[in-house]
């Protein structure tokens, strides 16, 4: 089983994310906007891996990730934002994504990093 968690605050980009991680494999998947409903998603249910962008309305993808990763240690992310230059902290294990993104790109890194 591979849950994912996206963290997008544009509904459309979401929309479009979901429809290419269930592409890619996933088998569920739970959406955030904002940094705490990111974080509260992911206390739900982990994710096995992570969609999200660096800007949010409230807070960031990458403090999201950083307080996901504090609880339920290192999780596969995949920082898919028009802003990869203010990826900050965006250390690894993620992978950066610049907006537009193809299609093709998110799957082949998701098939790359997700548990499957």
């Amino acid at each position: 089983m591979c849950h994912v968690l996206i963290i997008e605050d544009e509904w459309f980009i979401c929309e479009y994310l979901k429809e290419v991680a269930h592409e890619a494999g996933a088998t569920s998947i739970a959406t955030a906007a904002t940094q705490d409903d990111a974080v509260a998603a992911a206390r739900d249910e982990p994710p096995a891996i992570i969609l999200s962008d660096v800007k949010l309305r409230a807070g960031t993808g990458p403090r999201a990730v950083q307080t996901i990763f504090a609880e339920m240690g290192s999780i596969p992310v995949i920082f898919i934002t028009g802003t990869p230059d203010e990826c900050q902290p965006c250390d690894p294990p993620a992978v950066i994504l610049g907006k537009p993104v193809e299609a093709r790109r998110v799957i082949e890194t998701f098939r790359q990093l997700a548990p499957v």
